[in-house]
């Protein structure tokens, strides 16, 4: 039987509206190198990020009528999250769900599935992650689940925890560790700009990042060409 869950627990809104101010990629590596969506959800537009508490929505094959429910449930600083219960590539989303979850304060949309009306989404200025895109649309009907954990792409997502997207993918924030990986993306983005100075100044990254250590534990050696061509 198809399940609602209603008023699920979200991240603290300072922490994600925190998390936004970071990359995808300082964030996965913040996080220990956790939570990266598979590189086949690709952004459909350029030049965006967003972070928002993720509703979480299963969708039957060429089916979107669970979508559609789903925007009941979501608030302000949300973002949806669909996948459906066997792979599909219909398009699921258009503009006219974009304009009702706009209008509710949505982020955007993930979703390992298709979208259709790209430049009209684009246009409108709401921001999309899929797998695909397909002009096909989906039947009415069949219902999936609200609020449920996911698993998408490769990674499991439980209803508020934090979805943050850009062009480089999206990544998963667990909800009680939100304001922890804000902290240790800060201090990432601040070693990196320490190495970009060093880089500036005619460094390598064999000295910047300590990785002459790697080489002698693996005995890489050192010959000149001449040497080399008399082996």
């Amino acid at each position: 039987m198809p399940v609602v869950v209603t008023n699920p627990p979200r991240a603290d809104r300072e922490a994600v509206d925190a998390l936004s101010a970071y990359g995808v990629a300082t964030v996965h590596e913040a996080q220990g190198r956790r939570g990266l969506l598979g590189s086949h959800i690709r952004p459909r537009q350029s030049g965006v990020r967003v972070a928002g508490n993720a509703v979480t929505v299963t969708v039957a094959p060429g089916d979107n009528t669970t979508i559609a429910v789903a925007v009941e449930q979501c608030q302000e600083g949300d973002l949806l999250v669909a996948v459906p219960t066997a792979p599909c590539d219909m398009g699921y989303f258009g503009d006219l769900l974009a304009t009702t979850l706009r209008v509710r304060g949505v982020r955007g949309l993930v979703i390992e599935a298709g979208v259709r009306d790209v430049a009209d989404l684009n246009e409108m200025g709401f921001p999309v992650w899929s797998k695909a895109v397909s002009a096909e649309g989906c039947g009415k009907g069949n219902l999936g689940d609200v609020n449920v954990p996911i698993t998408i792409a490769g990674r499991i997502v439980h209803a508020g925890d934090v979805i943050l997207a850009d062009d480089d993918g999206v990544v998963v924030v667990p909800r009680l560790e939100a304001a922890e990986v804000v902290e240790a993306a800060r201090a990432r983005e601040e070693k990196e700009a320490r190495a970009r100075d060093r880089y500036l100044a005619g460094e390598i990254a064999l000295d910047v990042n300590n990785m002459r250590p790697l080489l002698e534990k693996a005995g890489v050696q050192h010959v000149s060409y001449e040497e080399w061509s008399r082996q």
